[in-house]
């Protein structure tokens, strides 16, 4: 299985999808952290993340897979949703939660 391949599987069977450094537990950069927090706070509960300093080719493959440079990167029912200031931006608006809310919904 591609790098492609395996992160498509991650975005498209998992409703939440965070890829990040580290863990929601022990985030390893400030953006990470900040965006863990404003999704739990967002009400996901059912947060799938990737730890991507764990795994150099999904590190260069996720930034190629949405076009985007910067991690984290935020997955929702497949859609590349945005890195940690479209999220903090989304928060304020009320539209974060919305996103995760509509996630939790079968079908």
């Amino acid at each position: 299985m591609s790098v492609q391949d395996k992160i498509r599987e991650q975005v498209t069977t998992n409703p939440v999808v965070l890829y990040m450094k580290g863990s929601p537990q022990f985030p390893q950069c400030g953006f990470s952290a900040t965006a863990t927090q404003l999704l739990k706070m967002s009400g996901a509960d059912d947060l799938f993340t990737v730890d991507v300093l764990q795994n150099p080719d999904i590190r260069e493959g996720i930034k190629q897979y949405a076009n985007w440079p910067t991690i984290p990167q935020l997955y929702v029912n497949g859609e590349f949703v945005g890195g940690c200031d479209i999220m903090r931006e989304m928060y304020q608006s009320g539209e974060l939660q919305k996103v995760i809310a509509a996630a939790k919904k079968p079908g």
